[in-house]
């Protein structure tokens, strides 16, 4: 994952706000931004895992 962040974004789509969370040219879209947010949270905690993993190998 070549130094690509977990950004959360707020989009329009079909008139609604929508926030998406995007690594890299990927996203999901949650209705709510506080599911979006634990999304990210939980997305960057993997991440730092699979980088830790990767350093001890």
């Amino acid at each position: 994952m070549h130094n690509q962040e977990v950004r959360i974004e707020a989009v329009e789509h079909l008139g609604q706000r929508l926030w998406q969370v995007r690594l890299g040219h990927r996203g999901l879209r949650f209705a709510e931004e506080c599911r979006a947010r634990a999304f990210a949270a939980q997305l960057h905690v993997r991440r730092q895992w699979l980088k830790q993993q990767g350093d001890g190998c």
